[in-house]
This record gives structure tokens, C-alpha cells and sequence, in this order.
């Protein structure tokens, strides 16, 4: 008698865990469906260029207040902190090398994307909610357009074109940042913080003879973290139902699908790069 409810108990334990990972299975599909949909939408027309300037202008320009304060704060907070310990051995003429590596090849991709993803991403996904819910997507498909080449793909590029350069910009902040602090507060030379930044993106080597190997991770980093972005954003945003309440809970799901994903990513293209481009 006392095995009973255990016994009645598993089918339903064991129920729920088939119905959560067919749940997992379900999305995933839905998901690398619509990025290959996006893909295939982006090289056959017709091309919404207005729309694509739109959105770039939404996921770049709007997002460079918040990219520099990031940029700058970050850099100086490096600066400020790793100099506490680099005082006790006398090596504060390296702050420099610390914030410039640092920076370009895993502070500033992340962060940039990350901020990004919370004010650009989160509109994105509540956007193309809100036109779910009222059947505006449904309208387009009644017209004959198709809703993921006009609403998907320009926001796919936007976040594929303008994460690079943002990122771009928090570097070059955040290096100012750090020499704010390393000559107002350390003491140290302009020349002698930015020669130490100059030197540590050549200890990796170079590309093509002129291109940093730390630059080039820099990049390519973002542009997987932009297009993570907006198409885990329009997933969500076009999966939206339950009205107002539903396109809140999508433009969080995306955030912290996003946010997720990115540092997931890091790791995994951190490792392939270094396989790829140092060793």
C-alpha cells in the first residue's frame, strides 16, 4: 500500500520531463527554422533597404549613448582595480596591456552586446509582439508580403552590421577610460599607457601583416552576438500571444534568452579562435 504513490507518481514525473525536452525540441526547430528562412530571405528580393537603414539607425545610433558610458566606466574600473594589485610588485606601467587585452578581446564584445541586447533587443521583440497580438503580421502574409523578409531580415542585418561597430567604439572608450585614470591618478604617461596597449595586440601576432589577431576576435565575435540578438528577439516577438501581458513576457524571454546565448557563444568561439588564429 505505501509503494502506491510512488508508483502512480513516476508516469507523471517521468511525463514531465518527456513533455519539457519535446517542448525544447519544438523551439529549437522553430528557432534554426527561422534562421534559415531569414538566410534565404536575405539574398532573394524584394529588399527593404528603408527598413534596413530603420533599424540599423534603432540598433546603432540609439544605442551609443549607453555603448560609450559603458565603454568609459568599464575602462576605468579596470584600470582603477588591477592597479591596486600591480602597486604592490611595481608593475602599474602595465595597466595599459591589462585594459587594452582585456577590452578588445572579451570586455568589450560582451558588454556591448549585452547592453545592446537589453535596450535595442527588448524593443525588437516588443514591437514585433505588438503586431502580432493586433494581426498586423497576419495582414502582411493577406497583402502577399512576407513577414520574414520585411519584418526578420532588416533586423537581422541591422544587428549583424551596427554590434561590430559599436563594439568598436566601447574598445576605443574604454582604452580612454583607462587612460583617464592611469595618468590622473597613477601618474603614468599618455605615451607610455597607449605604447603598453599597442604592444599587448601584438603578442598574438598579426593578420594580413597590419591586423591584429585580438582586433580580428574583437570582431568576429559581435557579429555572431548582433545576429543572436535580433533573431532570438524577432523568435520571440513573433511568437507572442496573450495581448499586452504577452508581449511583456516576450521582450523578457528574449533578454534573457540573449543575454544567455552570448555567453554561451563566448566560450565557444573564445576556443575556436584561439585553436584557429593563435595556436
Amino acid at each position: 500500500m505505501s509503494k502506491q504513490p510512488h508508483q502512480r507518481g513516476r508516469p507523471r514525473e517521468d511525463g514531465w520531463i518527456l513533455a519539457s525536452l519535446k517542448s525544447a525540441a519544438v523551439r529549437t526547430d522553430e528557432y534554426f527554422t527561422l534562421l534559415w528562412r531569414s538566410l534565404r530571405a536575405t539574398f532573394s528580393r524584394p529588399f527593404y533597404v528603408d527598413d534596413l537603414f530603420q533599424q540599423m539607425d534603432t540598433v546603432g545610433v540609439a544605442s551609443l549613448w549607453i555603448v560609450i558610458l559603458t565603454g568609459l566606466f568599464t575602462g576605468m574600473v579596470l584600470a582603477l582595480q588591477s592597479a591596486v594589485e600591480m602597486e604592490r610588485f611595481g608593475a602599474t606601467i602595465y595597466i595599459g596591456r591589462l585594459v587594452g587585452a582585456t577590452t578588445v578581446r572579451e570586455l568589450g564584445p560582451v558588454l556591448t552586446a549585452l547592453m545592446v541586447t537589453g535596450r535595442a533587443g527588448s524593443g525588437m521583440a516588443a514591437q514585433l509582439g505588438s503586431m502580432e497580438v493586433t494581426e498586423q503580421v497576419d495582414a502582411l502574409e493577406t497583402m502577399g508580403v512576407n513577414p520574414i523578409r520585411r519584418l526578420v531580415v532588416p533586423r537581422l542585418l541591422a544587428g549583424v552590421i551596427m554590434m561590430p561597430i559599436l563594439t568598436v567604439i566601447t574598445d576605443l572608450v574604454s582604452i580612454v577610460g583607462g587612460l583617464l585614470i592611469a595618468v590622473v591618478k597613477l601618474d603614468l604617461s599618455a605615451t607610455l599607457y597607449l605604447r603598453s596597449v599597442w604592444a599587448t595586440l601584438q603578442q598574438t601576432g598579426f593578420i594580413f601583416r597590419y591586423i591584429p589577431i585580438d582586433f580580428v576576435q574583437g570582431l568576429v565575435k559581435p557579429v555572431a552576438f548582433g545576429g543572436i540578438m535580433a533573431l532570438t528577439a524577432c523568435y520571440y516577438g513573433l511568437r507572442t500571444r496573450g495581448g499586452t501581458e504577452g508581449v511583456g513576457r516576450s521582450a523578457t524571454k528574449a533578454v534573457v534568452t540573449s543575454s544567455v546565448l552570448i555567453l554561451a557563444t563566448d566560450y565557444f568561439l573564445t576556443q575556436v579562435l584561439i585553436t584557429l588564429l593563435v595556436e
